[in-house]
């Protein structure tokens, strides 16, 4: 009920679409006298609508106030309810109303339906929320703004196992589709520049060679699973328990690729189980939503999370910027949406010649950009920051993570 609930939302919001970009010279150009139309398909009323309200937010207050060539930004977003079917849907529909660019979708089993039909449109994809590696380098112009899951899953691992940690101590909670197995790709690599790790490799393959709609990954390896848009935490951490007791090893550190509704009630269920495994999360988790969803829970400690934006209270002029831009709305997500807004805004303005999809692709292919003193480089490949942070959940925010407070949680 709740998914046809999304569905007909969506539809209705698709629908206004006809009136939200009105007709122009050259449609399909996504540029007329006055404005440049830029769109994003998002999560903005399911499970995970705190992600793309937070990247709608930066992004609307990146562009508001700029012009370029003496055209305003306008960002048009539709709802997809973090569902690839709906995904399809509004994808085409900004197409066919006309937009420039596709800039912060959220989401890696969205932007795997949307990257094909992106491509075949010779639409550029820009700044969008995953750090997946279908999008390294992707189908057709793909611009991303952050590092990698497998950089973030290599941070971690890597500073636990550089501080005491055994590599058969390392597992993962996932989310059941490509999202939660580009983590577990991201897992393997990390675990493959080190010794004794061939049994665990061999079972991270055979996971990520299943393939269909949710398939049985539980109870195979050391990674625990759960179905796209529910919160049922059982089944994977009961696959987490059968991996220690067949082994007869303890999974110290949990590594999470979900979303923050999910991942929140797994480390709030395990918690209760009476586990006191170290959780950690990535980025696309939403650091300020699953802190309201770990204190509702309970959760004061013994959870991590890999950032891609600068600290929340560094002096770079960006960081201030955003602040003041986004007032009460300012946080980890949605400073990666004003990022991301003000790359795009960038790379618009490198652009020589003709302001059309070719030529914009063109000024950021090979360039280096600085954005209120945040660096990013395309010159060896389609993404502009390789920034990976490792911060700590104390109960009221998120630390900065150093070797001292490694070993006390180890």
């Amino acid at each position: 009920m709740k998914w046809n609930k999304w569905l007909l939302a969506a539809i209705g919001s698709l629908a206004t679409l006809s009136w939200s970009l009105p007709g122009v010279a050259a449609p399909r150009a996504g540029v007329d006298d006055k404005t440049i139309y830029v769109g994003g398909v998002l999560d903005l009323e399911g499970q995970s609508r705190g992600l793309g309200q937070g990247m709608r937010d930066g992004i609307e207050a990146a562009f508001r106030g700029v012009q370029v060539r003496g055209r305003s930004l306008k960002y048009v977003t539709v709802n997809d309810s973090y569902t690839p079917e709906l995904t399809v849907r509004g994808t085409q529909q900004l197409i066919d109303s006309g937009i420039f660019a596709m800039l912060g979708n959220v989401g890696t089993p969205t932007a795997k339906v949307a990257l094909p039909i992106l491509a075949q449109n010779e639409i550029p994809a820009v700044g969008f929320f995953t750090g997946a590696g279908l999008l390294r380098p992707g189908e057709g112009d793909v611009i991303n703004y952050r590092a990698s899951y497998i950089e973030e899953a290599a941070a971690v691992i890597d500073q636990a196992l550089d501080n005491g940690m055994d590599v058969d101590q390392i597992c993962a909670y996932v989310q059941n589709d490509a999202y939660g197995m580009a983590g577990v790709e991201g897992i393997k690599m990390a675990l493959k520049k080190r010794t004794k790790t061939r049994q665990i490799i061999e079972r991270l393959d055979q996971i990520l060679a299943l393939d269909g709609d949710n398939p049985a990954r539980n109870n195979i390896g050391p990674v625990g699973v759960y179905q796209r848009n529910t919160l049922t935490s059982r089944d994977g951490y009961e696959s987490l328990k059968h991996w220690e007791q067949q082994n007869n090893v303890q999974c110290r550190l949990v590594i999470s690729v979900g979303t923050y509704n999910a991942v929140g009630r797994f480390v709030g269920y395990s918690r209760y189980k009476g586990e006191d495994w170290l959780v950690s999360a990535v980025s696309f988790t939403g650091a300020d939503n699953i802190k309201n969803v770990l204190t509702q829970f309970g959760v004061q400690d013994r959870f991590i999370m890999t950032q891609v934006v600068p600290p929340l209270d560094e002096k770079l002029p960006i960081i201030q910027e955003a602040k003041t831009a986004l007032g009460s709305d300012f946080g980890y997500v949605s400073l990666e949406g004003y990022i991301v807004g003000k790359m795009f805004i960038a790379i618009l303005n490198n652009v020589e010649g003709e302001l059309n999809r070719q030529n914009f692709v063109k000024a950021a292919k090979g360039n280096s950009f600085n954005i209120g003193g945040l660096d990013l480089s395309f010159r060896r490949n389609n993404q502009g920051s390789t920034l990976v942070s490792t911060t700590y959940f104390n109960g009221a925010a998120y630390v900065d993570m150093d070797a001292a407070l490694w070993k006390s949680l180890l």
